[in-house]
């Protein structure tokens, strides 16, 4: 697609996302995704040759986006997370899991995230061709009554065993299992790291009980979402996913915390670009890379996924983690989707806010 087909794709909000400019972070505060990232950002940290080498891999060895320091990562761990049948009852053949991985190489994704059962199951054939992010924990819906809690299913270990560039984990910021959740994740980013891989974080929060007031759901509130980037890169994840923010002032309406009211009025005022500058902020001004999330499918989604490309990208943001908009279609139709978001990164009229 090019300029014109993101405005029409878009329509209404078009205006708004296109043509902002971020005054609360100005962009010349964060450190920007481009081609030398790697050089000129990356390789100053700690992380040691083998885990600058994976990223490089994930970065630029396959995929539409390859070269350009943006990713498009097909996340597939749904049928863990959310159950195999809510997840591929629609669309039976990708309980099949070669079928995922067709999904992303024939999408053009720089990578796919999946469970270790899954890419375990076809690694000799794929893993040297598209690279594997093995996420090591999940949650479970067999258990009752139903808990937000991450266990780990999988291991480091086998992450390396089976050639994977990376590891990723959730933590659920804000439950009462998180305390655990931060240490077993900081253990094992800690290991992964030693062995060369990449690690990316799950940043969410989850307290259905704490988060939820007068009808209002924060669980997507920005200045909650910004403050769960800031503990995931204190932990040294290497990307960071979290979702699009929907509103604001979660500390303040939940009473608990501490903020600051320069936060709401001047730094991450009422929009979605200044809202995802100041989750791109909250990890180290872009130091650490923000993806966001392309959230579940529902009936609007190409123009869904497109918006928060757009947000992402305009934003300062390093790329696109998108599952369920793209498996829950026919290939085709899915196929479109991840092409699409890859276009927004690919097109050069769509510059950073």
């Amino acid at each position: 697609m090019n300029f014109e087909d993101i405005k029409k794709i878009l329509g209404s909000d078009a205006e708004k996302l296109l043509d902002h400019t971020c005054t609360g972070i100005p962009k010349d505060m964060i450190h920007q995704p481009g081609p030398d990232f790697m050089e000129r950002v990356f390789e100053h940290t700690d992380r040691n040759n083998l885990v600058l080498n994976n990223m490089e891999r994930l970065f630029n060895q396959r995929g539409r986006l390859a070269g350009t320091g943006y990713v498009s990562i097909l996340p597939v761990d749904q049928g863990i997370e959310h159950t195999a049948s809510a997840s591929f009852a629609v669309n039976p053949s990708y309980f099949d899991p070669e079928n995922i991985i067709k999904l992303a190489v024939d999408g053009g994704c720089n990578g796919v995230a999946s469970t270790l059962g899954i890419l375990g199951s076809v690694s000799r054939r794929y893993a040297r061709k598209v690279p594997f992010i093995v996420k090591l924990n999940h949650n479970e819906l067999l258990s009752q009554p139903t808990i937000s809690d991450q266990t780990m299913f999988a291991s480091v270990d086998q992450a390396f065993d089976m050639g994977a560039v990376g590891v990723g984990s959730t933590i659920y910021f804000g439950s009462q299992e998180s305390r655990r959740q931060i240490q077993e994740t900081s253990e094992a980013f800690r290991y992964a790291h030693e062995l060369g891989l990449v690690c990316v974080l799950w940043c969410y929060l989850r307290n259905q009980k704490e988060f939820i007031k007068n009808g209002k759901d924060y669980h997507t509130a920005n200045d909650l979402e910004s403050q769960a980037n800031y503990l995931g890169v204190t932990i040294e994840a290497d990307i960071v996913k979290q979702k699009i923010s929907t509103l604001s002032r979660g500390f303040l309406e939940l009473n608990f915390g501490k903020t600051d009211k320069l936060v709401y009025e001047k730094l991450a005022t009422n929009h979605p670009l200044e809202w995802n500058r100041y989750q791109v902020a909250n990890c180290y001004m872009g130091r650490v890379g923000l993806i966001n999330s392309g959230g579940e499918s529902g009936g609007n989604d190409l123009q869904d996924a497109v918006k928060a490309a757009v947000i992402n990208k305009r934003s300062g943001g390093m790329g696109l983690i998108l599952g369920r908009k793209a498996f829950k279609k026919p290939t085709p139709e899915g196929i479109k989707i991840l092409n699409a978001v890859q276009d927004v990164y690919l097109c050069k009229e769509i510059t950073i806010a």
